[in-house]
């Protein structure tokens, strides 16, 4: 009996297995990223109290005339959008979530737009 593999299930077992090994405090919130086919969604998340500090995505208002659906440059905007509020929050250290993510493309120019905006991971 062979086991049917694909995409999604490939990525299901990365992500699962990168979750035991991350965890998002307080003062280090963790940088999780999702990707669909049309939105970009970035979030900063306190595991130990289970609860989103700040979020950013395109279906932003602010953001909607500026993005065009999901595409690397779309990303880009994200990761400065979410380093901007994290540090108006005074958050400067984040843990980086890829999701099971390949860093490739639209994960990669997230990272490193919010590297650039002033988050460490």
């Amino acid at each position: 009996m062979s086991i049917k593999r694909d995409r999604t299930s490939d990525r299901r077992k990365r992500k699962l297995r990168i979750k035991y090994k991350i965890r998002g405090t307080k003062d280090r919130p963790r940088l999780c990223i999702y990707k669909s086919l049309n939105h970009i969604y970035a979030q900063l998340i306190d595991d130990e109290s289970g609860t989103t500090v700040v979020s950013a995505s395109t279906l932003d208002i602010d953001l909607k005339e500026k993005v065009k659906g999901s595409n690397v440059n779309s990303a880009k905007l994200i990761g400065e959008v979410i380093a901007k509020k994290a540090k108006d929050l005074g958050i400067t250290d984040v843990v980086f979530d890829r999701n099971g993510y390949i860093y490739h493309g639209k994960v990669k120019a997230l990272a490193d737009s919010a590297r650039e905006s002033g988050l460490k991971f």
